[in-house]
């Protein structure tokens, strides 16, 4: 049971999140935080993304059911009852509330907050296409949780990394939704590609991603890192063109968010490799 529902929370998922939090936490250090901080930053990430998975998945199973793309999923078919998701939903609850006491009191202070975020969002998509936007703020609270986690304090930098990461996510879960278009606007599920149309899918994320660019450029300068960060912000810049390329080049929407996911993935490492070099630089 434990490898089934470590299958359908996609632990791998957690690449995105855990990059960007960990440029919160080096932001706020300006370098390396300490052991202490990083690990329970991790564990932090972990139980944030766990929770918000399992509550999505068990909230959801009935509209996954009717979908012919994820009707094979663990509750749908049967193989995990509903009450194992539920468990997952709570210890990853309770390992960030752990994490959070493990590192300061703003991080406690901020806790119903991020809980309110990870149990809301699966529930967007019933009522508002912007439900992007809220699946990327959560997200988002990735950096700005680690930035508080280090520094105890709220910094404009680390609200810029914060909206970045907001439209960031926001603009490739768009690319996402273009996969079910047709059965949300049967099931009445709102996103942006089933209220706007396809073309909306494929124009708006690279008008979010651009943005990043600039949002990303500007929390480096606050937050005066080094030159080495703004080859980060160049791979931001080569990611958008990149999937202004797919577009144009892609007519199989699998096969472009596969190739979506993957350039995402690596972006987000890379973006942080270049923000510890921006550091280590200009020390």
């Amino acid at each position: 049971m434990i490898r089934s529902v470590l299958r359908e929370l996609r632990i791998e998922h957690t690449l995105f999140a855990l990059p960007f939090a960990y440029v919160g936490a080096v932001l706020a250090a300006h370098g390396l935080p300490s052991v202490h901080q990083f690990v329970w930053i991790t564990l932090a990430v972990l139980g944030a993304r766990t929770a918000a998975m399992a509550a999505n998945r068990y909230i959801d199973r009935d509209i996954d059911a009717r979908n012919p793309r994820t009707a094979r999923r663990a509750l749908p078919v049967g193989t995990l009852a509903p009450v194992a998701m539920l468990g997952a939903a709570a210890l990853g609850i309770a390992l960030l509330i752990l994490a959070a006491f493990e590192l300061n009191p703003l991080c406690i202070k901020l806790l119903p907050l991020a809980a309110l975020g990870i149990l809301a969002y699966p529930f967007c998509k019933r009522f508002t296409w912007g439900t992007h936007f809220v699946l990327g703020a959560v997200d988002g609270l990735a950096p700005l949780g680690a930035f508080i986690a280090v520094s105890g304090t709220v910094s404009l930098a680390a609200l810029l990394v914060f909206v970045a990461v907001t439209i960031w996510v926001a603009g490739f879960d768009i690319i996402y939704a273009l996969l079910d278009r047709e059965i949300d606007l049967a099931q009445e599920i709102r996103s942006i590609p089933a209220r706007f149309g396809e073309s909306s899918g494929r124009r708006l994320p690279i008008a979010l991603h651009a943005a990043m660019i600039l949002l990303l450029g500007g929390a480096g300068a606050l937050a005066g890192v080094g030159p080495l960060y703004y080859l980060g912000v160049a791979f931001a810049a080569g990611l958008t063109w990149y999937e202004d390329r797919l577009f144009g080049r892609s007519k199989n929407i699998f096969v472009l968010n596969e190739r979506v996911f993957v350039s995402n993935m690596v972006f987000s490492v890379a973006f942080l490799a270049t923000t510890l070099g921006g550091f280590a630089w200009h020390a």
